[in-house]
C-alpha cells in the first residue's frame, strides 16, 4: 500500500530530498498479484495470508514502512524537484569538463546541444573532436585578434570603446557592452533559443557561454535564462518528463522499458508516462485517446439533434420536437404540416373530419421492414447515443466516486486518524490499515472508470468475450462496493463511539482482508483486459465459472449473494485449517483465525 504521506500535499511538498516516489501501492505492485513465476491468480478473491498478516493487531508490530516495501517491487522512476534537477545538471557538466579537460562553460554548451546526454556528448566526442567543435561553436582559436589595440570598434553600433569595454567570446569579434546586453536580452525575451545563442556576427557559429549572460545581463533576463536552462534538462531527454498536473514543478526521470508506464508524482497526480493522460490501465493509449476525442467532440452533440430532429418533408428543414402531440407545423415560411411519425401530410390524418388520433403508420412500417433510409440512420444514431451514454455515465460516475474517495482519505489522514486514535486508545500508526483501505478503494475507482471505457470499444460481435467481460467488471464492481462501504459508513460506528469498542481489532481484520481480497481481484482484471480477455478460447466459447476455478477460482454466488469464485474445497471444516491454524471461507475464501465460526468478511457461517 501507499503510505500515509503520498496524498498528504503538504507533507509531500515539504519534502525537498530526491526521492523515489514510495508508492507502496504503486501502478506496478498494485498489478503485480500472481505467484512468484509470473502466473495471475485471476479473478479469485483469494485473501493472501501474508497480506493479512501485516494487518493484525500485533504490539510489537514494526511501524518501518522500508521493511514492506521490501517486499514490493522496486519503483521504476524518480522524482525530481526543481532542487534535484539543478544537481543532476551541476553533476553531468563537471563530469563531461573533467573527462574531455574542458571548461564547465563548454560542456554545458555541448551537453545542451545533445540534449544532456552524457555518454552521446562522450561518444561524438572521441570520435571526431574537431566536427564537435565546429557543430557546437567551441572554438579552439579566435577568428580575429587584436592583441595591442586600446580601443576597439563595435561590429554593431560601430563606436569606438576601450577594451575594457569591449567583449567577445572565443571567436574574438568585438561588441560593446551595450549592445551585447541588449543581443542576449532580446534573445532571452525571444524564448528557448537563447540557451543556443551564437555571436551576433552574422558569418559567425561562436557560441555564447553562460558566462557572458551572468556578466551582461539584467537580473530579470538571468531569471528567465535560468529557468530555460532547468527546464531543458526536463523537456530536452527522453527519459524525462514534466508532471502534468496544473501547477506541479515536479519532472519524472523514467526507466524506459520497465514494465508499467503508470506513475504516481508527490502531488499525488497519477499519469501514464507514455501520452502523460491520466494514469488509465487496462486500457491502452489509443484507446484513450478515443474516448477523449468522443467525450469532447460536438459529433455527439449532432448524434443527439439527429436522433431527436426530423426534416421537413416538404422544405427538408431540420425540425426539433419539443411538445408532445405529432401534429408538426414547420417554420415560416414553409408552414408545412405534417405527422412525426410518419412524416406524412396532417391532412391525410383525419383532421378534415375532425378525427385526431395517433398515427399507427410509422409502426406498421416498421413491423413490415420498410424503412427510410433517413430513419434508419436516424434510428442508429438514437441506438448509438444511447450505448454511449450508458458507459459514458458510469465512467463519469466512478471519476466522481474517485474523486469523492480522494477527499475522503486526505479528511481521514487530517481529522479523523487522530480523534479515532483517542477515542479507540490506540497509537496512530497501528491505523494505518484505514489509510490503506482507502487509498486501495481510490485505485480501485480509477481502474474501474476505465473498464467502461474498455468495454464501449470491445467489438460487439466478441459475444463470448463481452459476456466474460461483464461478468468480470460486475464481481470487480461488487466488491469494491462492499470495500468502500466498510470504509465510509462501518468505520463512522467507530469514529462516533464515546469510548474504546471491544469489537474494533475484528473490524481491523475486515477492513484489511477486504483491502486484500479487492486488491487481488483488480490487480488480476487488469492483467486480463490487457490480455485481451485470453481465456476465452478462439471458439468464442467461456465458462465463467469453469475459467474463473482454472485461473485460481471457483464458483460465483452471484449480485444478490456477493458470492466470489472460490476454490474448490473440501466440505470439512478440518481441511479447511491452515497450518497457521486458519481456516478458508468457502464462500469468499478470507482466511478467518481458527477461534472465529462466522466468516469476518462475509458473514457466512463455517
Amino acid at each position: 500500500m501507499e503510505s500515509e504521506d503520498e496524498f498528504d500535499m503538504q507533507d509531500a511538498h515539504d519534502d525537498d530530498d530526491q526521492d523515489v516516489v514510495s508508492v507502496d501501492n504503486d501502478e506496478d505492485d498494485f498489478y503485480s498479484g500472481g505467484d512468484d513465476d509470473g502466473t495471475a491468480n485471476a479473478f479469485a478473491f483469494d485473501s493472501d495470508d501474508a497480506d493479512v498478516a501485516d494487518y493484525e493487531f500485533i504490539d510489537n508490530a514494526s511501524d518501518d514502512s522500508d521493511d514492506i516495501a521490501s517486499h514490493r517491487h522496486q519503483q521504476n522512476y524518480t522524482i525530481l524537484s526543481e532542487m534535484d534537477i539543478h544537481q543532476r545538471q551541476e553533476d553531468d557538466i563537471m563530469r563531461v569538463a573533467t573527462v574531455l579537460s574542458i571548461s564547465k562553460v563548454a560542456a554545458s554548451i555541448l551537453l545542451r546541444y545533445y540534449n544532456w546526454s552524457v555518454s552521446k556528448v562522450h561518444d561524438e566526442w572521441f570520435v571526431d573532436e574537431e566536427k564537435v567543435r565546429r557543430a557546437v561553436g567551441l572554438l579552439e582559436r579566435p577568428v580575429v585578434e587584436y592583441p595591442n589595440a586600446r580601443e576597439l570598434t563595435c561590429g554593431i553600433c560601430f563606436d569606438t570603446y576601450p577594451c575594457d569595454r569591449i567583449q567577445a567570446v572565443a571567436c574574438g569579434h568585438p561588441f560593446c557592452n551595450s549592445c551585447w546586453a541588449g543581443y542576449i536580452s532580446t534573445s532571452i525575451n525571444d524564448g528557448p533559443g537563447c540557451l543556443m545563442l551564437r555571436c551576433p556576427d552574422p558569418s559567425c557559429v561562436a557560441a555564447v557561454g553562460q558566462d557572458m549572460i551572468n556578466m551582461l545581463a539584467s537580473n530579470e533576463d538571468k531569471e528567465k535564462y535560468s529557468r530555460y536552462f532547468i527546464r531543458s534538462y526536463i523537456e530536452d531527454n527522453r527519459k524525462t518528463k514534466w508532471c502534468p498536473a496544473p501547477g506541479c514543478d515536479y519532472a519524472v526521470d523514467f526507466i524506459v522499458g520497465s514494465g508499467s508506464y503508470d506513475v504516481t508524482c508527490r502531488c499525488s497526480y497519477s499519469f501514464c508516462w507514455s501520452c502523460t493522460e491520466e494514469a488509465h490501465r487496462p486500457v491502452d493509449c489509443g484507446t484513450v485517446a478515443k474516448w477523449i476525442l468522443k467525450n469532447s467532440a460536438e459529433s455527439e452533440n449532432m448524434n443527439w439533434i439527429l436522433a431527436n430532429s426530423k426534416p421537413c418533408p416538404k422544405c427538408k428543414r431540420p425540425i426539433e420536437k419539443n411538445q408532445g402531440c405529432m401534429h408538426i407545423t414547420c417554420t415560416p415560411p414553409c408552414k408545412f404540416e405534417f405527422c412525426w411519425l410518419c412524416l406524412g401530410a396532417w391532412s391525410d390524418h383525419g383532421e378534415r373530419t375532425g378525427g385526431f388520433y395517433a398515427c399507427n403508420r410509422y409502426e406498421t412500417a416498421k413491423q413490415e421492414g420498410v424503412y427510410d433510409e433517413a430513419e434508419k440512420r436516424r434510428e442508429m444514431a438514437k441506438n448509438s447515443l444511447e450505448r454511449y451514454t450508458h458507459y459514458y455515465e458510469r465512467w463519469a460516475t466512478n471519476q466522481s466516486s474517485r474523486q469523492k474517495a480522494l477527499a475522503d482519505l486526505q479528511q481521514m489522514q487530517a481529522v479523523h486518524l487522530e480523534k479515532l486514535s483517542d477515542i479507540q486508545c490506540q497509537p496512530v500508526s497501528q491505523l494505518k490499515f484505514i489509510t490503506e483501505a482507502w487509498l486501495q478503494i481510490v485505485e480501485c475507482r480509477r481502474v474501474l472508470k476505465w473498464t467502461y471505457a474498455y468495454g464501449y470499444y470491445l467489438p460487439e460481435h466478441e459475444h463470448a468475450k463481452r459476456q466474460f467481460f461483464e461478468y468480470l467488471q460486475g464481481e470487480a464492481e461488487s466488491g469494491l462496493e462492499r470495500l468502500h462501504q466498510c470504509a465510509e459508513k462501518e468505520l463512522q460506528v467507530y469514529l462516533n463511539a464515546e469510548g474504546p469498542l471491544k469489537d474494533f481489532n475484528e473490524f481491523r481484520t475486515k477492513l484489511a482482508g477486504l483491502t486484500s481480497v479487492t486488491r487481488n481481484y483488480f490487480e488480476n482484471l487488469v492483467r486480463a483486459l490487457e490480455n485481451g480477455l485470453s481465456d476465452v478460447d478462439s471458439h468464442g466459447a467461456c465458462s465463467m465459472t469453469t475459467s474463473s476455478k482454472s485461473l485460481g477460482g471457483g464458483s460465483s454466488k452471484g449480485r444478490g449473494g456477493r458470492g466470489k469464485g472460490t476454490t474448490s474445497r473440501s466440505s470439512s471444516s478440518n481441511r479447511n485449517i491452515d497450518d497457521a491454524g486458519r481456516w478458508s471461507c468457502e464462500h469468499c475464501t478470507f482466511s478467518n483465525v481458527k477461534s472465529t465460526s462466522i466468516c469476518l468478511m462475509c458473514h457466512q457461517r463455517r
